[in-house]
């Protein structure tokens, strides 16, 4: 017989997983309006932050009606919790979205700067962490949280790759520098969103064995183990 607690939950992962799907594509429309130009789709990014936001509210009141009336234990206690850390990333990331967006405005005043290559490279990188690393926690898999994390460093190389593109850009003639700038900060904002992607894989590994990993420190010590750097 399912407990209700087990109803409660698919509710939670159904809310969780909604909430991710907008994330997702808050991501792919901010981008695409950029890269094709397209200032109609700065809505659609827009509205989807709204929805966002609500579904970040009722999650978070849901998580905390569980905690108080179910009392869960362990395994579960760890779902619950990591659940509300999660969607204050996934929030994080449709505003990260709607940061891009308020780049893209500006940018499409004005002429193009570049063809757009690695740009939308990191936008496909980092929209597969999201989800990949949602899938993670819904199916409580360390293994794919944890090749979530290691793909961060690839965001990464790629955002020092477009800074650097940009700044020759800049050096060489200075009317590109504001265009330059701008997407620096849309290079900027997708890192950001890797890295809350990062987050969300390192909370599943979190639920799943019980200890962090977060600033590649991990919990639970053995005993008599002396802190690092101390003696």
């Amino acid at each position: 017989m399912e407990r209700p607690f087990d109803e409660d939950l698919k509710i939670l992962k159904e809310k969780l997983l909604e909430m991710a799907s907008l994330a997702e594509e808050s991501i792919a429309m901010a981008v695409r309006c950029l890269k094709e130009r397209r200032g109609e789709l700065a809505s659609v990014v827009l509205k989807g932050e709204e929805k966002i936001n609500h579904l970040e509210i009722e999650i978070d009141e849901l998580c905390m009606r569980l905690l108080a009336l179910r009392q869960p234990m362990a395994t579960d206690l760890r779902f619950v919790t990591s659940a509300m850390k999660i969607t204050s990333d996934l929030e994080r990331i449709g505003d990260q979205s709607v940061n891009i967006i308020e780049r893209t405005v500006d940018l499409l005043k004005v002429p193009q700067l570049k063809p757009l290559i690695d740009i939308p490279r990191m936008a496909d990188l980092a929209q597969n962490m999201v989800r990949d690393s949602i899938s993670a926690f819904i199916n409580r898999d360390d293994c794919l949280a944890r090749d979530v994390c290691e793909r961060d460093d690839q965001v990464d190389q790629l955002n020092h790759q477009i800074f650097r593109e940009l700044l020759t850009y800049m050096m060489q003639d200075a009317t590109t520098i504001t265009r330059a700038v701008d997407l620096i900060l849309v290079g900027r904002h997708l890192e950001r969103i890797a890295d809350h992607a990062t987050n969300i894989g390192e909370d599943v590994i979190y639920m799943v064995r019980g200890k962090t990993i977060k600033h590649h420190i991990e919990a639970n010590p053995p005993l008599g183990a002396k802190p690092a750097g101390k003696s």
